[in-house]
């Protein structure tokens, strides 16, 4: 898997399995542009089970609902919210990086501003537009036996 070192701390603009997003390594940078609080975390892209598995450990009673998910993304025990991509064009700008912490491409709790996010990335990934009212991922919180739905 090839990393670029030089690219990961650079803001990605592009479009997501579920919106138009800003896409990094740096927690720190988005936290930044999108006046959001740094101690909250962001949720982690990644390629696939097998890095997923690099950064958590699955509860046996959920392995099955995370590999089959589609737009999910989960809050593991540990606190960290992971989402496997499997949107190809999205897949694929991870891939590159192993993970990218993923949010969308506006202020926190604001509408999105395409002048905005425009000029807050670095490097804008030519994208269809979709629409820009679709719903985010659903959210799921696991614990060692059970699951919550919160959106």
């Amino acid at each position: 898997m090839m990393r670029d070192v030089e690219l990961s701390n650079h803001i990605f603009l592009t479009q997501t399995d579920t919106t138009i997003g800003l896409l990094s390594q740096d927690s720190d940078r988005l936290s930044y542009i999108k006046e959001r609080l740094p101690n909250k975390h962001y949720i982690k892209a990644l390629p696939s089970l097998k890095t997923l598995k690099l950064s958590t450990r699955v509860p046996q009673i959920h392995k099955n609902r995370v590999r089959r998910s589609n737009r999910t993304t989960f809050i593991f025990p540990n606190g960290k919210s992971y989402r496997i991509i499997k949107d190809k064009r999205h897949r694929d700008l991870i891939d590159k990086f192993g993970w990218l912490y993923t949010t969308s491409a506006n202020l926190s709790g604001e509408k999105f501003d395409e002048e905005f996010a425009l000029k807050k990335a670095d490097i804008v990934v030519k994208y269809p537009i979709k629409n820009r009212d679709t719903p985010p991922s659903k959210l799921i919180k696991l614990s060692q036996t059970n699951l919550k739905r919160l959106r």
